[in-house]
């Protein structure tokens, strides 16, 4: 179910923003639409997600009609901060949003168009556990306006997804697949390493499986133990071993080595999109939704536990589906509290987020106090030299990414 909510001031029960806000309508505007349904909690997991027994009162089948009148108060709220901006991408993240009936996030998505509109292009990814992928659910998504769909894999391997508490069968993550291709939507893959008892054969066989299927974009999460989940206590119980450094600096090497000799390019650190050969412009599969967050873009985050960022102020829901539902019912913003940041948080943020990506961070958007710093970061090889000295901008290294904490420590602290 999470961690605890951020601190920050109360939100007002009608959701209004701050009467100085006013939004920039150059500045692009997203949607996410969090499902937050599981069938199985994954012992690594500290996402906000319940299963049946963890619903109390709060009930799946009414969840679309929830989350709508969500979407009809975010219209209401931002229409009285300025124009209203069509949505660059949407993403149905979760929990398992393919839990729910097609059906169901077709009509999320249809009034998420209806109140904002949709710009001509637009990227709308709904994230999927393979066994839930069928010719059928990807059609009725299609046929929605879903144009992605980012398949949750991990493994190809059967003692490790058993090690994660993953229970989809390998095989249907080519199903999954095959359907999604037949049905014309871009496919993403997500993967985990450094699992309990994983090696780096392991990994390697995961990440040829994934090469196999001809992915447009793979993401490549290192696994992080997260108070609270059951793995976290498996650990201090010494059941399983703690994750190893060196061992997941390595499956690292080895994922960059070899998606990049398949003709995939990183653009965060820890994703990789299919570059088109013989071009120089970035690649058209990025995840341009997880680029807007990276940016520091505006979106609206619908669901239990959401976040949201629009122009300078960011908010996040009541957790509880439940809790959820009764704000909405009340017709009142499901809103638990709102922050500001100020000038230093937000260059902190900056700093943090667009350090990881592969176009980098101006050196202008470092504090003055800071930037001296990135000779050292340079010496230190963390920092591509040419990109320092020739764009003003910081640019990880191979050496960089896997120490891009440190980088950012370096440059804030």
């Amino acid at each position: 179910m999470g961690g605890p909510l951020p601190e920050g001031d109360p939100a007002p029960s009608d959701g209004r923003l701050p009467s100085t806000v006013r939004v920039d309508a150059s500045t692009p505007f997203s949607a996410y639409l969090h499902v937050p349904f599981c069938r199985v909690r994954c012992g690594y997991c500290d996402f906000n997600t319940y299963t049946a027994t963890e619903l109390r009162g709060a009930r799946q089948d009414e969840y679309a009609d929830t989350l709508i009148r969500e979407i009809d108060l975010a219209r209401r709220v931002l229409t009285d901060v300025g124009a209203l901006r069509p949505m660059d991408t949407v993403f149905f993240g979760g929990g398992t949003p393919t839990l729910l009936p097609p059906g169901d996030l077709a009509r999320m998505l249809h009034a998420a168009t209806g109140a904002f509109g949709i710009r001509e292009g637009a990227e709308v990814t709904v994230e999927a556990n393979p066994d839930t992928v069928t010719p059928e659910v990807v059609d009725t998504l299609r046929e929605a306006g879903v144009n992605r769909l980012s398949i949750g894999m991990q493994s190809a391997v059967p003692h490790v997804l058993a090690a994660l508490d993953r229970t989809h069968r390998p095989e249907n993550v080519r199903t999954a697949v095959q359907a999604a291709r037949a049905a014309g939507l871009a496919v993403s893959v997500d993967l985990i390493y450094g699992a309990p008892g994983e090696t780096l054969a392991d990994w390697e066989r995961s990440l040829e499986a994934a090469l196999e299927l001809e992915p447009d974009h793979i993401s490549a999460y290192a696994l992080i133990i997260e108070d609270g989940t059951k793995l976290a206590r498996q650990i201090r119980r010494g059941e399983v071993p703690a994750p190893d450094d060196d061992l997941q600096a390595d499956m690292y090497e080895s994922a960059d080595r070899r998606l990049t000799d398949a003709g995939f390019s990183w653009y965060e650190v820890s994703n990789w999109a299919r570059s088109d050969a013989g071009s120089a412009t970035p690649s058209p599969h990025r995840s341009r939704h997880n680029l807007a967050y990276w940016r520091g873009y505006d979106w609206w985050g619908f669901g239990p536990g959401a976040h949201s960022h629009v122009a300078g102020v960011r908010w996040w829901n009541v957790k509880h589906p439940a809790a959820y539902a009764q704000r909405l019912a009340l017709e009142e913003s499901p809103a638990a509290g709102r922050e500001q940041p100020d000038a230093q948080a937000r260059t902190l943020e900056r700093v943090l987020l667009r350090s990881r990506l592969a176009e980098g961070l101006s050196i202008a958007d470092i504090a003055e106090s800071h930037r001296g710093r990135v000779a050292e970061l340079i010496s230190d090889g963390l920092i591509d030299p040419a990109s320092a000295l020739r764009d003003r901008r910081v640019r990880l290294t191979l050496r960089g990414r896997l120490l891009a904490d440190a980088v950012v420590r370096a440059l804030t602290d």
